[in-house]
């Protein structure tokens, strides 16, 4: 494969916020395409006689499969054109999503949830490395916190329609919903999507970006404690995050009786709305005080996840849906704060080469260890305790998550933010 590392024809000075437009409805489709099973778990456990274990399964096979590929796409991601990569990803996962219509059993449904683990994995390497382009350092948590809110669309899109299409349709129609429109956005957006110079954020145009290695990349890796302790802390934030996704709709149906549509819906729109102004107010704060100290965008997510864990247990032990309204609200928002600098924080210690590699990496972490394994433990956990006390105790997770932060900011981040300049 090689890589044409030509900047395209010199764009106007908006369009790095235009790319920012572009790239959120992809990842829209992203999340949307990967919330949708999650609200049509009842159906398919009627269908196909399955149990929580079994739904977990499902949960946790794409987050096993976008894992284990995460480290590959990011390694492919340096060396392509991203604007490819992230069009022919966007193709194959919509094709994906609009083929697990034709599942008949259990085993067909696992199966495409893992290949759609697959399609989605090279999206986000190839973006975040792109937007960091775009962006330099006094905008690039901005433009990754905007980038971000279409997480929580998409979430919310997924969540509800898959729900309210299925209660009226079958689960099989949001499907193929879902799959046509992925389709048909990629075919608009490979006009308009362009390619930037890789390092142009932050390198002269005369000096060359060199294509990494991957003994570069690894003992990069290995000697830099700022990335391990980011990655760690990735893991174990993706960890709580997941269980919102794959479990709150079940709970809210199993707990206040609420039909599918409105369990999806309820379960996404209040903590995705929490987090999508979480993430505005993260980026600007985290750009602000990325100017004060080396370690401010970590500080902001430990700020996140801190304030964030007394509302997880609370999720799990109310019986009020105001109350835990109230509830996702506020996890929301906290989690917004953590999300919108994942990547804008280990990007402050990578050189330009190698973000695609690291970005793959963070996700190898983040969902192999971290959200793979969040559906099924909850899983076995509510068969045993119950679903409420399974979800809140991992608020306990998020503590973990915040010490890896503060340890990040305070103790590595000077030294390391030195050394990859």
């Amino acid at each position: 494969m090689t890589d044409t590392r030509n900047s395209e024809p010199t764009l106007g000075p908006n369009y790095k916020w235009y790319a920012v437009a572009m790239l959120w409805g992809i990842s829209f489709f992203n999340y949307a395409d990967r919330q949708a099973i999650f609200s049509v778990f009842p159906l398919l456990e009627t269908e196909m006689k399955l149990d929580n274990t079994d739904l977990g399964l499902l949960g946790s096979s794409f987050a096993w499969v976008y894992g284990l590929g995460a480290p590959f796409a990011g390694w492919v991601v340096d060396r392509v054109r991203r604007k490819t990569a992230i069009l022919a990803g966007l193709h194959i996962w919509s094709l994906i999503c609009l083929l697990t219509a034709t599942s008949r059993r259990f085993w067909h449904l696992l199966f495409f949830r893992a290949a759609e683990g697959l399609g989605e994995t090279f999206y986000y390497p190839a973006a975040t490395s792109m937007l960091s382009d775009y962006h330099g350092k006094s905008t690039r948590s901005r433009a990754l916190g905007l980038h971000q809110t279409s997480v929580y669309a998409g979430t919310v899109a997924g969540g509800f329609f898959a729900g309210l299409i299925g209660e009226h349709y079958g689960w099989r129609c949001s499907f193929v919903v879902f799959g046509l429109l992925g389709v048909m956005l990629g075919f608009v957006l490979s006009r308009f999507l362009r390619e930037p110079k890789r390092g142009a954020s932050e390198t002269p145009d005369q000096i060359a970006i060199p294509k990494p290695s991957v003994s570069e990349l690894l003992y990069m890796v290995f000697t830099t404690p700022t990335i391990l302790t980011l990655m760690a802390a990735f893991m174990c934030a993706n960890f709580v995050a997941m269980v919102l996704l794959s479990w709150m709709p079940k709970f809210l149906k199993q707990e206040f009786g609420l039909s599918l549509a409105m369990a999806g819906l309820t379960a996404t729109m209040f903590a995705q709305i929490g987090s999508l102004v979480g993430a505005i107010l993260g980026g600007w704060l985290a750009d602000w005080l990325r100017r004060q100290t080396p370690g401010g965008r970590m500080l902001i997510q430990a700020v996140g996840v801190f304030g964030g864990a007394p509302f997880v247990w609370w999720c799990g032990e109310t019986r009020s849906v105001q109350s835990l309204i109230i509830a996702l609200s506020a996890w929301g928002f906290f989690k917004g704060l953590y999300d919108a600098n994942i990547f804008a924080s280990v990007f402050d210690v990578v050189r330009p080469e190698h973000r695609g590699s690291i970005a793959g990496m963070m996700n190898l972490f983040g969902w192999l260890c971290g959200g793979a394994s969040a559906p099924i433990v909850v899983g076995i956990l509510a068969d045993s305790y119950g679903l409420g006390w399974a979800i809140s105790s991992t608020a306990i997770v998020y503590v973990v998550t915040g010490i890896l932060l503060l340890l990040a900011g305070f103790v590595f981040v000077r030294r390391d933010t030195s050394n990859a300049r």
